[in-house]
């Protein structure tokens, strides 16, 4: 199938219409059928749920052409999951895993003509999201819901390579103890907007947040699972709570061990001992890993010996073998790689 005459290698990180998305309704107790769409356009009523009350979550993964030319998706079995527990916590029904995953395999295939070529450097994108949209002015759940997906090429997150970020502790929390952070809530991320705007006008990357109960804890990005490495080869991953289970991070964790041989921790961190690892990483689905050269504290540098100029050896070792996975040039743990086409 030919492909659309688009600049794959020179794509953006941001959102392009394509052919189709996919859609299903609840109502009644039940959801519907669900059927691809031409219609990328919602109608709702003023008072519908999602806008009174925030009740709204969603994913993101993506689709990747293979070397040998297949399109695949990367653990959408745990994307799928990930939603269960995001509805469950916020009273919306379950849309079943099963149909998670069929879902973005037909939307994938309706717009198999947008899935980047492999070695272009991009990927397409796959958003799939849930809301409540009947009227609702009492603060109660919704009763109706829709369930869709959409998907968009973009570009490699970090043009030229990624380079190292300068991060700072944040004053703000990202989410309130026995709270919502370990869902992917739509309203977790409204509450990281104004934090990390006033992060970028003062020269910052990202915020690291800590835990809101202590403040003494290291948590993770307002998008991001935080990773560290020691100075003996250790990874270190925060454990909380209220951190967000990023599929990234749970396979980064995994090739750590079980293809590098390293040791792997995942505990909490406090921020007295950042100061000690040798290298740290942001990871999540946009960017894989993104590199930090320096955090800063309240005026304090935290320099890592890793430094500013390119990733640390042992975090470059992480990214080349799992994009090696999701690509198809190193061979996948049973179960991760799922064939569309």
């Amino acid at each position: 199938m030919e492909k659309k005459q688009l600049d794959w290698s020179n794509l953006g990180f941001g959102y392009m219409q394509t052919d189709a998305r996919y859609v299903s309704t609840f109502k009644n107790g039940a959801w519907d059928e669900g059927h691809i769409t031409d219609d990328p356009n919602i109608t709702l009523n003023e008072c519908a749920g999602v806008f009174q009350y925030a009740q709204t979550c969603f994913e993101g993964l993506k689709a990747y052409t293979t070397e040998d030319g297949h399109i695949v998706t990367f653990r959408p079995d745990l994307n799928a999951s990930r939603m269960v527990d995001s509805a469950k916590r916020l009273e919306m029904p379950v849309f079943p895993e099963e149909r998670f995953i069929k879902a973005v395999e037909e939307t994938v295939k309706a717009n198999e003509t947008w899935v980047p070529p492999y070695g272009s450097g991009a990927t397409l994108y796959i958003r799939p999201y849930m809301m409540g949209i009947n009227p609702v002015i009492g603060v109660k759940p919704a009763d109706e819901y829709m369930f869709r997906v959409f998907v968009t090429p973009v570009g490699p997150y970090f043009k030229g390579g990624a380079k190292p970020l300068t991060i700072r502790v944040s004053d703000f929390d990202r989410a309130a103890p026995c709270g919502t952070g370990n869902i992917k809530a739509g309203l977790n991320y409204a509450m990281s907007l104004y934090p990390i705007v006033k992060a970028h006008e003062e020269g910052y990357a990202e915020n690291m947040y800590l835990d809101p109960a202590t403040r003494t804890k290291v948590e993770e990005t307002g998008g991001a699972n935080f990773l560290f490495v020691t100075k003996d080869n250790v990874l270190v991953t925060p454990k909380s709570n209220s951190i967000l289970p990023s599929i990234t991070r749970r396979s980064l964790m995994y090739v750590a061990e079980h293809y590098l041989n390293m040791k792997v921790e995942q505990r909490e961190v406090l921020l007295s001992e950042v100061k000690d690892f040798a290298e740290c990483g942001l990871c999540g689905t946009a960017a894989v890993i993104s590199p930090v050269g320096k955090i800063v504290d309240h005026g304090t540098e935290i320099c890592f010996p890793s430094g500013m100029d390119e990733m640390g050896p042992v975090t470059k070792k992480l990214y080349d073998c799992l994009t090696g996975i999701q690509m198809g040039r190193i061979e996948a743990p049973e179960g991760w790689i799922h064939k569309i086409v």
